[in-house]
């Protein structure tokens, strides 16, 4: 417990800074900032991987699953990868939020930190409320492969261009339950209008950014619970993953365009991750083919963006 005590310390101090010191000014993150912010955070989640070793070569964390401490540097770079690469399909939809609702940039670093704040909260209750049902019932995998290799399928058919948060169920709801108001005032999530408080759209924005990320986390947990059921490293590379995604996307949001064939990626590495459940007591891969599968799916998807000419409309 101190092992996971002192991991959640860190990531609060993580955020106490972003928030409080290095961002206590409110400014329009440029992507050359982005892009900084982007490296610093992968470089920290890939030198955690020298913690993983040195915990579970000392014994410091509890090793449930038996792995050794090379194995355990494995995959917690692959859960951090797999983690990292479907935040992409999250971008694109943050994207969209932040566009239907009118969301200025000035303000929009605030409600991702807030945003994220509560997906660390939802991943961890699923994450081991994940680890518990594999664990405990041994047949649950195959359950969780079906659903990835469901949801490979659905991404590959579906248009996201289509989404449209201000008909979604989620907002409706909101409608219902408190006033919302059009207005935006600086970066005030509630504002009193006529002595009645409204939400304004900036706290709108974030319940939706918030409930859409539980739904992501419907298919990143299962996927990096394929790789390993180890809790520790199953919990560190999803949160690392997750303090990453804002800079990520404001360096990604902008050239979303660029790289239209990464979804292909995505539904390669949910395929893959889901046969891999199905067929996990016929047949052990060894941590570096999944590595190589994942890796080898993000790299040509972006070069595929790259290098095929779109096709004019």
């Amino acid at each position: 417990m101190l092992v996971w005590g002192l991991f959640i310390a860190l990531v609060i101090v993580f955020l106490a800074l972003d928030l409080g010191v290095f961002h206590k000014t409110e400014h329009v993150i440029k992507s050359k900032e982005a892009g900084l912010w982007t490296a610093v955070w992968v470089t920290v989640a890939l030198g955690f991987s020298g913690v993983i070793y040195w915990l579970f070569s000392s014994g410091m964390v509890e090793n449930p699953t038996g792995l050794t401490p090379n194995n355990a540097v494995l995959k917690y770079i692959t859960g951090y990868l797999i983690e990292l690469s479907l935040s992409i399909d999250n971008v694109f939809v943050i994207a969209v939020i932040f566009q239907a609702f009118k969301i200025p940039a000035l303000y929009q670093h605030r409600v991702l930190f807030w945003g994220i704040l509560g997906a660390i909260v939802f991943r961890g209750l699923m994450i081991l409320f994940g680890v518990a049902l594999i664990t405990k019932f041994d047949w649950i995998i195959y359950v969780f492969g079906v659903f990835l290799l469901y949801t490979a399928f659905k991404m590959l058919k579906s248009d996201d261009s289509h989404f449209d948060p201000k008909n979604s169920w989620i907002f409706r709801q909101i409608k219902k339950i408190y006033p919302i108001t059009s207005t935006i005032n600086n970066h005030d999530f509630f504002v009193k209008r006529m002595g009645i408080n409204a939400a304004t759209p900036l706290f709108v924005a974030l319940i939706i950014i918030e409930l859409t990320d539980v739904l992501f986390a419907l298919d990143s947990i299962p996927a990096i619970l394929a790789i390993t059921a180890d809790p520790f490293i199953v919990f560190s590379s999803n949160i690392l993953a997750i303090l990453g995604l804002r800079s990520m996307y404001f360096l990604i949001s902008r050239m979303l365009e660029k790289f239209r064939y990464i979804n292909y990626s995505l539904v390669v590495i949910l395929a893959f991750v889901g046969l891999k459940m199905l067929f996990s007591h016929h047949i052990e891969l060894p941590e570096w083919v999944s590595l190589t599968v994942i890796s080898v799916s993000l790299v040509a998807g972006i070069i595929a963006s790259l290098a095929i000419p779109e096709e004019k409309k």
